[in-house]
């Protein structure tokens, strides 16, 4: 008796595991997750397939129970759980899943909602026509066959299919260490692309992406940029963006988008949940209501549209926020001679050419043996009747059957087979009209040996043969396409998710920045106490509001001379009363700098526009420089230097002008100068400017601002000191001189009105808007605000006398267009902002 620790084998459980693991991942790899190149097949699908055509569960007889064919899957090819086999069937035959349903399915497969299949006891099933063609000539040994897993049938290790299947239904898997992803394409595209790479076996892929355009999803929709589709193509690999047909439409004065395809494996009832979600969050406004529509007919997703909304806006924001726009990541994994391998384009198709000229060669193989063994018979009876009265003798005169096939093989010559085929023979066919046949059956037959020959002899008729055939399928079950292209568009545009509307820019002292609907800003009268515009920290403040729209350029220019770009849509939103997000989280800022002037610029991509438009800095120490757009119209994220300042000096503003501006800078203390802006000579980025003021020399003087004239006939300047007084005086008043003098009187400096804050061009048609450093806000109309000398104090403009407060910003758009624009709550029209000031503002 062998001993206990004989029995035990001692082994290292490091070379166990690691055998064991690449066992188990190469069973997962072959025989489980990636299909075969040749006919697109995993084993579970070729085996249900295999499994219904050895029942007869074709297309042209009765349909059968699931759970029969389920039974005969699993009891002789695939010894797993029955509801895999069942899901594999069940995935086959759903118009949404598949390209090209393989399974002609009766009772509920499911839906596109998500709903589960019935049970397999209560569906029905049977072959599609289409499957059919995969299976035909499998009794003709055309591919080979395994054992199946008890050893007692056999199993096709591969269909001799006649379909490019893993071109035109795609296919998905995930297997240890690698997975596949295999997007489904047009028949008739994959029939044309393939009998063309016969035709020319030198095609480049760009040539084959003449035939098939790109993928062809079983649920429509759009194609949306090629890119992603021409890289699938080209390396096997790709990202594909697919978004769902959808359409604006208009009942009345109400807009709606109606949704007719979604984007490929989308559940729709998830689709239609997480919209109503992003709306109940917030997250997506301009929605009234969702409902789902589909019938039998189609699908109809209805999207109700709220009535001051953007339908165009709502739609791009669903295509960003839902998975109305989606995207299948192409990665071609398929076996190869059993080992995994990622393949292009023309790879896969080369695949399939190969295999159905293996398929033909070997069915054509197996016609020549059965015909040259039918021929021969043929020729055993020919002779036969040829010879019929001897025959007869002979059979007659023979005591039994095997000494009569002995007889007539020594007389005629004849074989074994030839021999029991004349013993065999019926009298019927020693008629002459039978005798007659049996020669043209001959000859015929003769014939298709010749023919059969020529196929194996001549690899161009055998490929002909293979291109017949596909035509044969194209013309039975082609079809147009479902899914479009959009070639053009290629990643998401961000200016399409939001509506140029005009808004207002404010940024406190402290940095923080928000936009601000401009209809949010109300008109009130002179002498208003304001409106609450902002809260801030107590130590912090409203110091600078600029007009602009979301889809304009912002040029921040930094005190210390450096320049930063954004969108208007880039900047955070938020209501009058919010604070607004910090500069330094959204722009590379130092830590000891900040935004002291802001330039809108519609874009910056026109070359001509750039070298005719100039930036005009100015400084609080009274320096100005000019320098073309042009310099700064390359954003960079870490921004550039766009003026070299001192270092007890910063910039308090910029402009942007077309050489032909007279300019005015005024200081705290009242006084202005007004010079042509071609007397500033034109410097580069870096440059350091001139002088354009001279300031008083008490040490505490400096530039409040500086504006641009362009029309002295209709402007005239606007003075606002930090305790509410103001006036407005002619562009006359103020002489010509040359930059750098000390200026004239703009405003009479007292106790009572306090220091200069800001100066602006206005007309008539303007509004002010006025921040104070506690964050409140007045809107005034400039025609209650009379001209009057130059040298004059003002009038009040806004009373601070309760608040201890002082002015921190002013700015100026157009008027309202309401007669009682001190209840006017909405700004409607974009033309409301000053274009001329919108465009060149900055403070």
């Amino acid at each position: 008796m062998i001993d206990q620790e004989d029995r035990i084998l001692k082994i290292n459980i490091e070379n166990e595991m690691k055998k064991s693991y690449i066992d188990y991942s190469m069973s997962v790899i072959v025989a489980r997750a990636l299909p075969d190149v040749r006919d697109g097949f995993k084993p579970v699908h070729r085996r249900v397939l295999f499994g219904m055509n050895e029942l007869g569960n074709t297309s042209n007889k009765p349909y059968k129970k699931s759970a029969r064919i389920v039974g005969e899957v699993l009891g002789k090819y695939h010894p797993h759980g029955d509801s895999s086999v069942y899901f594999a069937m069940v995935r086959m035959a759903q118009e949404w899943s598949l390209r090209y349903p393989l399974v002609d399915g009766q009772g509920n497969f499911g839906s596109v909602d998500g709903d589960s299949p019935a049970a397999m006891r209560y569906t029905e099933a049977r072959l599609s026509r289409l499957a059919e063609e995969m299976l035909r000539d499998i009794d003709k040994e055309t591919v080979d066959f395994q054992n199946n897993f008890d050893d007692t049938l056999k199993e096709p290790q591969v269909l001799p299919t006649r379909i490019p299947n893993l071109l035109i239904n795609g296919a998905s898997g995930i297997a240890v260490g690698m997975a596949t992803n295999m997007p489904p394409h047009n028949l008739t595209e994959a029939i044309n692309a393939t009998i063309a790479l016969i035709d020319n076996r030198e095609m480049e892929i760009a040539d084959l992406m003449h035939y098939i355009k790109a993928p062809d999803f079983p649920t429509g929709g759009y194609i949306y940029g090629y890119s992603g589709v021409k890289e699938a193509f080209e390396t096997g690999r790709g990202r594909i963006v697919i978004r769902a047909k959808a359409e604006i439409e208009t009942e009345g004065n109400k807009e709606k988008i109606v949704v007719t395809e979604i984007p490929y494996l989308v559940n729709k009832a998830e689709l239609i949940k997480n919209i109503a979600d992003l709306v109940e969050e917030k997250r997506l406004d301009g929605i009234s209501n969702i409902n789902d529509e589909s019938d039998r007919a189609g699908m109809r997703i209805v999207i109700d549209i709220k009535k001051d909304a953007n339908s165009s806006v709502v739609l791009n924001k669903l295509y960003k926020l839902t998975a109305l726009q989606s995207s299948f990541s192409v990665n071609n994994i398929a076996l190869v001679n059993g080992r995994p391998q990622v393949l292009n384009l023309k790879q896969l198709i080369e695949a399939f050419i190969d295999h159905r000229h293996e398929v033909v060669v070997r069915r054509t193989q197996f016609e020549l043996r059965e015909a040259e063994k039918k021929a021969h018979i043929l020729e055993g009876l020919i002779i036969a009747c040829d010879h019929i009265d001897e025959v007869i003798q002979i059979i007659r005169s023979s005591k039994s059957p095997d000494e009569a096939r002995e007889r007539l093989i020594e007389r005629f010559g004849l074989t074994d087979a030839q021999s029991r085929a004349i013993v065999d023979m019926r009298l019927r066919q020693l008629t002459g009209l039978e005798q007659d046949k049996l020669r043209e059956e001959y000859k015929a037959l003769m014939e298709l040996i010749a023919y059969y020959n020529r196929i194996l002899s001549d690899d161009s008729v055998c490929m002909q043969v293979v291109k017949d055939e596909l035509v044969e399928i194209k013309e039975k079950y082609g079809d147009d396409r479902k899914t479009e292209i959009i070639y053009a568009s290629e990643e998401f545009n961000a200016e399409d998710f939001y509506a140029d509307d005009e808004m207002i820019i404010t940024i406190s002292h402290l940095g923080y920045i928000k936009r601000t609907p401009l209809s949010e800003f109300r008109a009130q009268n002179r002498g208003g106490v304001g409106a609450k515009g902002s809260e801030t920290r107590e130590e912090d403040f409203i110091e600078y509001i600029y007009p602009a729209s979301m889809h304009n350029y912002m040029l921040f220019f930094t005190q210390k001379g450096k320049c930063y770009w954004l969108k208007v849509y880039e900047i955070p939103e938020g209501a009058k009363n919010s604070k607004g997000r910090a500069i330094q989280n959204m722009l590379n800022i130092d830590a000891d700098d900040k935004v002291n002037a802001f330039i809108r610029v519609k874009q910056l991509q026109d070359p001509e526009y750039n070298m005719s438009h100039n930036l005009l800095f100015c400084t609080r120490k009274g320096v100005i420089k000019k320098t073309k757009l042009e310099a700064y119209s390359r954003p960079r994220q870490n921004g550039v230097n766009a003026i070299t300042i001192r270092e007890d000096d910063q910039v308090i503003q910029v402009r942007l002008t077309t050489g032909d501006s007279q300019i005015i800078m005024a200081n705290k203390h009242g006084r202005a100068i007004r010079f042509h802006e071609s007397t500033v000579r034109e410097m580069g980025r870096t440059a350091t400017g001139v002088r354009g003021m001279t300031l008083d020399e008490t040490g505490d003087d400096e530039v409040i601002g500086m504006i641009c004239i362009k029309d002295p006939e209709k402007e005239t300047v606007m003075v606002v000191s930090e305790q509410g007084y103001g006036k407005r005086s002619e562009i006359e008043d103020y002489r010509i001189t040359n930059r750098g003098g000390k200026g004239v009187k703009t405003l009479n400096i007292t106790e009572k009105t306090g220091n200069l804050v800001a100066i602006k061009s206005v007309t008539d048609e303007n509004d002010l808007v006025i921040i104070n450093k506690s964050g409140i806000t007045l809107r005034m109309k400039v025609a209650d605000v009379r001209i009057m000398g130059r040298a004059t104090q003002g009038v009040r403009l806004i009373n601070l006398e309760k608040r201890n407060d002082e002015i921190a910003s002013v700015c100026k758009v157009l008027s309202e267009t309401e007669s009682d624009s001190s209840n006017s709550e909405n700004i409607d029209s974009a033309s409301e902002i000053n274009e001329a000031e919108a465009s060149e503002t900055t403070e």
